[in-house]
């Protein structure tokens, strides 16, 4: 893929492409035990599911909505339609996939990023997975990577039911039990024991549908000394009633395993994006995040890493970038719950146009927890007056035997920086989106190579104020 390196050279509007509506079925608007059941006859729910959904749908009704955060007053699930079925059947070849849905995701490069340097790929239209494929030579390895409703229903059922929302639980919050109760979509990967997938696994989450909440679940299981590199993308066109995104992602990685878990979420500027992740982190074991938020009206998301056996590690890198009419609150959360385990937190807030970025992090070190490390580190970059930057770190320490840091820092660009690179050329603008991609650097570096142009086009994007 070339790099784009002017900002005329970018097209956003591949993103914004509506796609006429043609759904086989969607749901009634709302939320009621009615609703529940007849989305859980839809899917052909096993008996426990079934019933996980009712009783989902009840701890939601009698949850609170959390009462900190931005505000999320302008949705209203009465207005949310919880359930969209493209008008197609999962394909494992993409030819068979209707021309309509198979445009979108070619606009969005998904095939041939597949063809070129992915292991596998699964593709999210709305409610269903429309398309799904992994190589046979990962497959031949005992890899296992398919769409939720085929391992609940199939061979691996049991290893679903043990896992299933057992890490992140409806009791969590309101919009975990949400998800609970109206979950669909999503991928599953069980590793083998000390096999490591050398070339990443890819899931694509497209919201069509206008008024629609997507709600996929990841359930990702790497088993002792196996490694993954996964990689999730997110984006839906922008209508002007609110979208929802609640989706979970539960990561189990087992003794001496590691996982690097990538994310760019791009969603338009009408979504609100609650989603929630998290990742149990055995003996020896490693999780990496990377994570790019730049879409949303709304975005609440804060991956949180157990770290239950001892040497178990923890790695956080993301960058936000808020721009007008965005209130995006992210930032990462870690458990020590064993002795000599370590995290760090690297992140970058970016905000423009009456932006607000906030970031949070949490970090709690249990009384056995001997020996554990933990660094946080935080900066922020204000473009304007009119934009918002703030930094809530929260600590809790039960030992002595501990090392925990916290650094912070909020800035601007500097008008000494603007000017020396106008005196060699630039236009304002090309130099401000220079320096701010020089200021997510951090984060673009640990992005698969076509991610981290999709991320600084996307940055330029916005310092050209072309992000509708």
């Amino acid at each position: 893929m070339r790099e784009k390196s002017q900002v005329e050279d970018i097209d956003r509007s591949i993103y914004d492409i509506r796609d006429e509506e043609k759904d086989a079925y969607r749901m009634k608007e709302g939320l009621t035990p009615q609703i529940v059941e007849q989305l859980s006859k839809e899917k052909d729910d096993p008996a426990w599911m079934q019933q996980f959904r009712l009783e989902s749908l009840q701890i939601y009704n009698e949850m609170p909505i959390p009462d900190w955060g931005p505000s999320i007053e302008g949705l209203d699930m009465d207005h949310i339609a919880t359930y969209v079925r493209p008008n197609t059947k999962m394909q494992g070849s993409w030819k068979d996939v209707p021309e309509d849905i198979k445009e979108t995701f070619e606009r969005l490069g998904i095939p041939q990023a597949e063809r070129k340097s992915l292991a596998g790929v699964g593709a999210q239209y709305d409610s269903e997975l429309v398309y799904h494929n992994v190589k046979d030579e990962v497959a031949a390895q005992g890899v296992v990577y398919t769409d939720m409703e085929s391992a609940l229903k199939g061979e691996y059922a049991d290893m679903v039911h043990k896992y299933f929302m057992k890490l992140v639980t409806p009791h969590d919050h309101k919009f975990a039990a949400l998800h609970g109760a109206v979950w669909s979509g999503g991928s599953f990967v069980y590793v083998p024991k000390g096999v490591h997938v050398s070339i990443p696994l890819q899931s694509y989450f497209r919201l069509n549908a206008k008024g629609a909440g997507q709600f996929e679940h990841t359930l990702i299981i790497v088993d002792e000394g196996a490694s993954l590199h996964f990689i999730e993308g997110c984006s839906a066109p922008k209508y002007n009633v609110a979208n929802l995104h609640a989706g979970c992602v539960e990561l189990f990685v087992k003794k001496n395993a590691k996982l690097r878990y990538s994310t760019i979420e791009n969603w338009s500027k009408n979504m609100y994006n609650l989603n929630t992740k998290r990742a149990s982190v055995e003996e020896g074991g490693t999780i990496e995040w990377v994570s790019g938020s730049f879409g949303s009206h709304v975005g609440c998301l804060y991956p949180m890493s157990v770290l239950k056996g001892e040497g178990a590690k923890m790695e956080f890198t993301g960058v936000t970038f808020a721009g007008h009419g965005q209130n995006l609150d992210t930032g990462a959360k870690v458990v020590h719950a064993a002795p000599n385990t370590s995290s760090y937190m690297n992140t970058r807030s970016i905000s423009k146009d009456g932006g607000i970025s906030t970031f949070r992090s949490s970090v709690v070190v249990a009384k056995d927890a001997k020996g554990s490390k933990s660094a946080v580190s935080c900066q922020s970059l204000m473009l304007d007056s009119e934009s918002r930057s703030d930094t809530i770190p929260a600590m809790d320490i039960r030992t002595k035997d501990a090392a925990v840091g916290h650094e912070a820092k909020i800035g601007s660009i500097s008008d000494d920086a603007v000017f020396y690179l106008m005196s060699r050329g630039m236009t304002e603008e090309d130099a401000r989106a220079l320096l701010v991609s020089g200021f997510a650097d951090n984060v673009s570096k640990e992005l698969p190579v076509e991610y981290a142009v999709e991320m600084n086009n996307l940055i330029r994007l916005e310092m050209k104020g072309s992000i509708g």
